[in-house]
């Protein structure tokens, strides 16, 4: 079993819609898989369009699972783990927190599974965080809150091929645990210079590079996972996304988008140990805009591959998704597929 972590501690990559139609098309791809996709962002944008889309009653059949008892979402699933945080979790049972979202969406295959996202999330982090703090004799509380999700996935390694976690752009105690329980990180990146910057923030927070102060080395998610023996997740795929948004003859972003390759150039020949691909051309891939097929693909909860061309209405309004453009579309993201 392989697990990804789709993750920037930059918001606005579109890493939500690009991890949707991703793992949607990467499942088309490979049906004798069993893949799992894991909501681990408290707005649950992700679960939404899995389970139908804003038009599909999206958000209603997410509301409907998270009011399970227990909440059928990873939310349900910490929620038992908070009265102990330190110890297996007794009783458990996979099934209560994961959904098959094509129960709920016909355009979604068949082999995947998710466990939705979910806003408690924001509440349990200050919880984790107290808990991960805990000052206890012969025990790495840290370690034992980071292992959460770790545990979750250990029984059902025999059962999935694939795990895809979207989590929130931040470095909150939750998208720890999902980095910590990943193999591989996919990093979507924008042609500007935030996204720039995100590069190199990602790699100080994940391995504690270019740190401001060797005062936070003791600290960084690195020291402290490299203590516990535990191995970092591996930058496996950098996207630039939305890129035609920005070029053009006399583009202003063309410096920041060689400015970017020249960074992953010097990071990839310094710290070779934290990527999966030797060279830039390799690890890379350029996607562009989806245009009003990625709105429509938003609202409907639909993939390129199988998505409504023409004239339709989405929130009241007429629009059109040309066929072209669909394609365009999805031939981009089947060269983040073939990354996978």
């Amino acid at each position: 079993m392989i697990t990804y972590s789709i993750w920037n501690n930059k918001g606005g990559t579109g890493k939500t819609s690009l991890a949707f139609q991703v793992v949607g098309r990467f499942a088309e791809k490979n049906p004798q898989k069993k893949i799992l996709v894991i909501d681990m962002c408290p707005q649950a944008n992700l679960s939404e369009l899995f389970l139908g889309g804003q038009q599909n009653n999206g958000s209603a059949n997410l509301l409907a699972l998270q009011n399970k008892t227990p909440r059928c979402s990873i939310g349900g699933y910490f929620d038992k783990r908070l009265p102990s945080p330190f110890t297996q979790y007794n009783g458990f049972y996979a099934a209560n927190f994961i959904t098959n979202p094509y129960n709920y969406n016909k355009a979604i295959p068949q082999n995947i599974d998710l466990i939705c996202g979910d806003p408690l999330l924001e509440l349990q982090a200050i919880a984790m965080n107290t808990l991960a703090n805990a000052n206890l004799p012969g025990v790495n509380a840290w370690l034992a809150v980071i292992d959460w999700l770790k545990e979750f996935l250990d029984p059902l390694r025999d059962i999935y091929d694939s795990v895809f976690i979207d989590t929130n752009p931040s470095f909150s105690m939750y998208t720890q645990i999902a980095l910590s329980a990943s193999d591989r990180v996919i990093l979507p990146v924008m042609a500007d210079d935030s996204s720039r910057r995100a590069i190199q923030n990602a790699f100080s927070l994940i391995y504690g590079l270019r740190l401001p102060s060797s005062v936070y080395a003791q600290y960084t998610f690195a020291t402290r996972m490299n203590q516990a023996g535990r191995t970092l997740p591996k930058i496996h795929c950098v996207i630039k996304n939305r890129l035609t948004q920005y070029m053009g003859a006399a583009s202003a972003y063309a410096a920041v988008l060689i400015g970017m390759d020249a960074d992953l150039k010097n990071l990839i020949l310094n710290h070779p140990q934290f990527f999966t691909f030797n060279s830039v051309s390799n690890g890379v891939v350029d996607v562009r805009d989806f245009q009003t097929s990625g709105v429509v693909a938003f609202a409907t909860g639909s993939l390129f591959s199988n998505m409504k061309v023409g004239k339709q209405s989405i929130g009241g309004r007429k629009v059109q998704v040309k066929d072209i453009y669909r394609i365009n579309s999805l031939n981009s993201i089947d060269k983040v597929v073939i990354k996978l």
